[in-house]
């Protein structure tokens, strides 16, 4: 399955479905012309109701990044369409992450100091 969801999460499933898009977009593991699996097949795969996954597929139709075909379904968009900067994909987390380190009155040195140990640590 393309997409998987998180139920302890606090983001609604429509958005982790529109978060999980935009990065398979970036990432090019979906090309334009891929052809996405139905609402219903996702929504069955998901066991979500099916008009989450609408307002997702509606959500990225209306950003440029997914087209409707008549007699197809959803497609990724054609090139012509610019899918988003892969720095953009990691703006949600990075805006939690400094709300966390303001609430904690840490301050920026030392906060971005543990962010680069931590980039190191994953490679």
């Amino acid at each position: 399955m393309l997409f998987s969801i998180a139920t302890g999460s606090s983001d609604p499933i429509y958005r982790q479905l529109v978060e999980q898009a935009r990065r398979l977009i970036a990432a090019g593991a979906l090309a334009p012309g891929d052809l996405l699996p139905s609402v219903r097949d996702v929504a069955q795969a998901l066991a979500v109701n099916p008009m989450t996954v609408s307002k997702a597929y509606n959500m990225l139709e209306g950003e440029g990044l997914f087209q409707r075909i008549r007699g197809q379904g959803m497609q990724v968009a054609g090139r012509g369409e610019r899918p988003p900067a892969r720095e953009e994909l990691l703006r949600p987390a990075l805006e939690r992450a400094a709300q966390q380190a303001r609430e904690l009155e840490l301050d920026p040195e030392s906060v971005l100091s543990l962010f680069k140990k931590i980039l190191k640590e994953s490679k």
